[in-house]
């Protein structure tokens, strides 16, 4: 499911304008977004939960030219799996 797909389901399904939902799924992504940005934790109980974490420098291969480079610190978005989900979709 991509994000217009999502925007199309929650629109059916709650008799809800395309231009609504669209307003509401743009809204719930955003505050996310921002959360992350500012370093916050989003748990939602039974799905899961993002968080930011940081990954230190460290000198990696040019794939093409075998050339060591320095690959610089980074943080990127994770996400853990909540126990619920996670038995779902094993089943």
């Amino acid at each position: 499911m991509n994000k217009s797909e999502l925007i199309e389901a929650l629109s059916l399904r709650n008799d809800l304008t395309y231009k609504m939902a669209e307003e509401i799924v743009n809204l719930m992504f955003n505050s996310m977004t921002e959360e992350l940005v500012d370093n916050g934790r989003i748990e939602i109980r039974g799905f899961g939960s993002f968080m930011v974490k940081d990954y230190k420098s460290y000198i990696g291969r040019n794939p093409k030219t075998g050339e060591a480079i320095k690959v610089g610190t980074k943080k990127l978005p994770f996400f853990k799996v909540g126990k619920e989900l996670r038995e779902r979709v094993d089943k």
